[in-house]
């Protein structure tokens, strides 16, 4: 999610190949994750001695045993909650698969999306996996709206490609296919996303006294609650996530894609500047799960090959 132009995303360029549909397996699920009881440190020492790239993080954060996880998890099938209360998604699949290259665990921590960066300084996070996308905007610490500097930015270490939607009630498209046909019209977005960017840029440009009608949500979940009981004509979520509302909300009775997907860009884990040990650390083990097939398995899981990457890419945002 994310900025004016860009994504929880946030982009900026072409977009991805249509991500087949979104393999919903069983009833899945995470749950968000507050704080667990910490291993001991003998226990959290031998673990991480005995893992393949455990040398390369922080003393640290290999001596505590746990990489803390600032996420919605609200944000299917990226990461969310099953019934169950476990936090389940792309982003813990593949956060479970590089904590074993680094002998840690990731422990998933709820929160808004766009109050991650924030609590990244503060550091509440060692790093925020949430979908969210690499931007220069980002990187820089830049305010998207006002063009001011608002911190100190993030590196990102990239490990998907994912583009935007929109989706309508179902049977209900209003001939709704592009970003400028929605003047005139309301649109449910979740907060501080690329989504939300993007309806603010594109009403600008209406004509006739036609803007957009925004309606901004903490999640997405709650955007998609307002669309199915019509209080607007259309919602817009990164591509993967829009695509899993109109296979699964209602047994695919409620919603529908419409358009194509634009502004393909990558998701990124967001790491402190100052904290480069941690997120050279993030790529090499991202770049083993990648070589080592687990990355496809995790990718395949979900129906989301599309989105794939061949390397773990630092600050490949545009």
């Amino acid at each position: 999610m994310t900025a004016s132009s860009t994504r929880r995303t946030t982009a900026a360029q072409s977009r991805i190949a249509a991500v087949g549909a979104i393999a919903v397996a069983g009833a899945l699920i995470l749950t968000g994750c507050g704080d667990q009881t910490k291993k001991d440190s003998n226990s959290s020492s031998s673990s991480a001695a005995s893992a393949p790239l455990a040398s390369k993080l922080p003393a640290s954060i290999r001596d505590a045993g746990v990489i803390k996880v600032g996420s919605d998890i609200a944000y299917a099938p990226v990461e969310f909650k099953d019934s169950s209360g476990k936090t389940v998604g792309i982003d813990p699949d593949l956060a479970d698969a590089m904590g074993k290259q680094l002998g840690v665990k990731f422990e998933f921590q709820n929160g808004t999306f766009d109050t991650l960066i924030t609590g990244l300084r503060s550091k509440r996070y060692d790093i925020a996996m949430s979908a969210m996308t690499d931007t220069k905007d980002r990187q820089e610490g830049i305010d998207g709206d006002t063009g001011k500097k608002v911190g100190e930015g993030v590196d990102f270490v990239d490990y998907f490609t994912a583009g935007v939607s929109i989706y309508t009630p179902k049977g209900k498209t209003q001939n709704i296919k592009t970003w400028s046909d929605l003047c005139g019209k309301k649109i449910v977005v979740q907060r501080g996303t690329v989504s939300e960017d993007m309806a603010k840029a594109e009403s600008k440009k209406c004509t006739g006294g036609k803007k957009i009608a925004i309606e901004s949500y903490d999640n997405d979940q709650q955007a998609q609650t307002r669309l199915r009981g019509g209080g607007a004509d259309a919602g817009s979520s990164d591509f993967p996530v829009a695509a899993y509302a109109v296979k699964t909300s209602g047994g695919g009775k409620d919603f529908e894609l419409v358009g194509e997907q634009v502004e393909a860009a990558p998701y990124g884990i967001a790491v402190a500047k100052s904290n480069t040990q941690l997120r050279d650390a993030l790529q090499a083990a991202l770049d083993a799960v990648i070589k080592s097939g687990e990355y496809d398995k995790v990718i395949a899981k979900w129906g989301v090959e599309a989105g794939a990457v061949k390397t773990a890419a630092v600050n490949g945002g545009k």
